[in-house]
């Protein structure tokens, strides 16, 4: 088991396999590093990253429709990296980084400063994951 420590000092364990997931489920999205930096300060509402304020902001390469970069979202929810903003009245269109995904992002802050690019072989493990849905 991997362990994250969050904010509070408290160590939360995750297993070494939800890791590794959750870093290819990264690496492989249309994302850049700077997005998910955005995430851990402040939600960031869907609109802000599919427009081409995202791609001016340096949140993705090109620019994509919100239908995609939702689903891309979706997907990096259920790996545990990102969830959804809560309001008071409800669910939003914006995003925030969990614990884990905060654990990462610092680690790549650390290494490089930029999400190392996926190899084919963990494009086709994410694809196939993200298909199947396995855990």
């Amino acid at each position: 088991m991997t362990s994250i420590q969050t904010q509070k000092s408290q160590s939360i364990f995750y297993p070494a396999p939800t890791v590794k997931r959750a870093e290819r489920a990264m690496r492989c999205a249309p994302f850049l590093l700077p997005l998910f930096v955005a995430m851990r300060l402040q939600s960031v509402p869907l609109p802000t990253i599919a427009s081409s304020d995202g791609v001016a902001k340096g949140y993705l390469r090109r620019p994509m429709s919100e239908l995609a970069v939702e689903n891309s979202i979706m997907w990096l929810i259920q790996v545990g990296i990102l969830r959804r903003e809560v309001d008071g009245q409800g669910i939003t269109d914006s995003f925030r980084l969990t614990p884990l995904g905060r654990q990462l992002v610092a680690n790549y802050e650390q290494q490089e400063g930029i999400l190392p690019p996926p190899s084919w072989l963990d494009r086709l493990y994410n694809a196939l994951s993200r298909w199947l849905r396995l855990g």
